[in-house]
Formats: structure tokens, sequence, C-alpha cells
């Protein structure tokens, strides 16, 4: 009887370290995030229930297209702690972005967005993207705090958090983020 209580003890103690293992090592890799907000429609809709590759940018840093996660000085004030946002990296370290007419120039081209639909880039930006940091933007210009607000500026490789990857909510939009 001692015996096989031990036994128990044994199993349970194996199976509750393999689940802690397998948690902590999701938990390292991955980060769950949830859209507030309109700023990436139509990409992303409020509410998308995101998955986040925390371990992307390990060893290499963010491309021109990718959606990022990223920290930031702002209060959210319903919990009164920073927020997160969602934007597209436009420009890299050392590049010259210029808005002007509403289009984007990165070192002297215009820059091809295939993702946005009819959208006009509000703002007067000329600038050189510091040493490791982006330049980010939401799809929706229009209804979007990014970069071009001096309140958030360009982003630290730092403050990055992780890509985009997937949505998984809702359902019938499953599926990998571009």
């Amino acid at each position: 009887m001692k015996k096989k209580f031990i036994e128990e003890v044994m199993d349970w103690t194996k199976t509750i370290g393999i689940s802690l293992t397998i948690a902590i090592g999701v938990s390292t890799i991955i980060k769950p995030t949830i859209v507030s907000g309109q700023s990436m429609y139509p990409t992303l809709k409020d509410q998308d229930y995101l998955i986040i590759n925390k371990l992307a940018y390990s060893n290499r840093a963010p491309s021109r297209g990718e959606i990022i996660v990223f920290r930031t000085n702002l209060i959210d004030e319903e919990t009164m702690s920073k927020k997160h946002l969602v934007k597209r990296v436009i420009a890299l370290p050392g590049e010259h972005i210029v808005i002007k007419n509403n289009k984007v120039y990165i070192n002297g081209q215009l820059l091809e967005e295939n993702y946005l639909q009819d959208i006009h880039t509000y703002g007067d930006i000329d600038m050189v993207v510091p040493k490791n940091h982006v330049f980010t933007m939401g799809d929706n210009r229009e209804n979007s705090d990014d970069s071009r607000n001096s309140c958030i500026g360009a982003i630290s490789l730092d403050d990055i958090v992780g890509e985009v990857t997937l949505r998984a909510f809702p359902l019938s939009n499953m599926g990998i983020v571009k």
C-alpha cells in the first residue's frame, strides 16, 4: 500500500514537472495579445486574438512590412498600465523616411504598400530612423497613433515584444498574419 502511494506521488510529480516545463517554455516563446482599436484595419480588427512570437527578433532585426507588438510609455486609462501597440514596420534603422503629399518615401523611393486600400498617409515627416530603432505605422493611417506621433516616435528595438504571427480568434479568420 505504501509502495503504491509513493509510486502515485512520483507519477503526479513527473506530470506536474513536465506540465510546468511546457508552460514555462511556451510562455517564453509566445504571448497572446488582443487587438484594441481600429489602427490596423483592415489587416487586423478590434478584438482579434493574436499570437506573438517573442523569439522572432532574438537573432535578427525586424523587416519592413512585418507587424510587431511593442511597449510604449502611453498609459491605458482603464488599467493604468503602459500600453503595448500593434503596428507595421515601415522604415528600418538608418533609413531616410519622408512623408509628404500623402505618400511615403524610403531613401527617396516611393514605398509600395500593397496591404493598404485607398489610404492616404497624413503627416509631414522627414527623418533618418535612429540606430537600433524602427519607424512604424498602422494600416488604418487616418486612425492610428504610431511613429508619426511625437509621443511615440521611432521604436527602440529593445521595446519590441515580438512579431505578430497568428490570428487565433475569431475562428473564421484564423491563420497567419501578413
